[in-house]
């Protein structure tokens, strides 16, 4: 089995030195897109809809002190 904080690293390393593939990331993004119109997420019907929520979110969030 392998233990979790080998695995970090690992997963760690192999994105250090992974190249961005701007290409490919925008084929990835258009896809999705495509299948959420597909499903009948976008366009959404009301785009405001629980915007309240999410800047009472944000807030909490933006409070916090940076843990790091």
């Amino acid at each position: 089995m392998i233990k979790k904080g080998t695995f970090q690293k690992f997963e760690k390393e192999l994105l250090k030195n992974e190249r961005v593939d701007i290409k490919k990331n925008f084929q990835i993004m258009n896809a999705l897109y495509k299948e959420a119109v597909t499903l009948g997420i976008f366009p959404l019907k009301d785009p405001l809809e629980g915007l309240e929520v999410k800047i009472k979110i944000a807030k909490v969030v933006n409070s916090l002190k940076d843990e790091k």
